[in-house]
């Protein structure tokens, strides 16, 4: 059965995107089937680090949304991104359109967040996935609101920040009441003079929630500048580590994560 993730943030800026990509190529690199589908409309990007320009985008969310397609036909195979590597799972990604005129369009008349839903179970089941990350839109809106309330886990990436405290209080809270059955934080661009096991517990005891990982602010992402999948090719980074960590309590089922189990 699949399982659908929702990875979220309250603000941008936190590095969601980027998260997703790397979560997901991690996935298969571990021989799932993954699906990504990017529905930040208003401000997509996570096509970016897969390699796909506008020019190769002949079909997106969008086209989906406004009943041009079958989701399926917005899917591109990005399991290349692996490049020569051999791997036994498959990673596929829907992206939302970046061209002005339909960025506009959806700012200014919406669409029907119900068929949304309906895509996300077409999608699963035309593709056989075992796993549906959503990258969401920031902030909370009816569409967030859907992906969080159908996730099996939903993950809420954050800066040590105060803004970013108070917004992540309210999304978990919202996650609580919708009764999502896994959530997981995750702390990132965290300056590498905090004591990284006091901010665990600080965390934890704020929101009550288990700590996925932390992850220290790093140059050498920022150099990548999102233009590859930074786990693919520096696989022994802290950061492609803590990450393979997020996957596998992801991955876990909810009793078998243990609070604070970071290495």
């Amino acid at each position: 059965m699949c399982k659908i993730v929702s990875i979220h943030s309250f603000r941008g800026g936190t590095g969601k995107s980027n998260m997703v990509a790397n979560v997901a190529a991690t996935m298969a690199q571990q021989g799932q089937k993954v699906g990504i589908i990017d529905t930040d409309l208003q401000s997509p990007g996570i096509h970016v680090i897969f390699g796909l320009d506008e020019d190769q985008i002949n079909l997106s969310l969008n086209d989906y949304l406004w009943g041009k397609c079958n989701i399926q036909e917005a899917a591109y195979d990005v399991t290349c991104v692996f490049n020569s590597e051999p791997v036994d799972g498959e990673l596929y990604l829907i992206p939302s359109s970046i061209k002005a005129g339909e960025i506009s369009r959806v700012l200014r008349e919406g669409y029907d967040v119900g068929r949304l839903n309906d895509g996300f179970q077409e999608l699963i089941r035309c593709l056989k996935l075992d796993y549906l990350l959503i990258d969401t839109h920031p902030g909370l809106n009816e569409e967030t609101l859907l992906s969080i309330a159908i996730s099996d886990v939903l993950v809420v990436i954050f800066r040590p920040d105060s803004q970013d405290f108070q917004g992540t209080a309210v999304t978990v809270d919202v996650a609580r009441k919708l009764q999502v059955p896994k959530m997981l934080l995750v702390v990132n661009k965290v300056l590498s003079a905090y004591d990284f096991a006091a901010l665990i517990t600080k965390v934890q005891r704020s929101y009550k929630t288990d700590v996925a990982g932390i992850i220290p602010l790093s140059e050498d992402i920022i150099q990548l500048a999102s233009s590859d999948v930074f786990c693919l090719r520096h696989p022994d980074h802290f950061f492609s580590q803590t990450i393979r960590e997020i996957s596998q309590q992801i991955a876990s089922k909810p009793e078998a994560v243990l609070a604070g189990e970071i290495k």
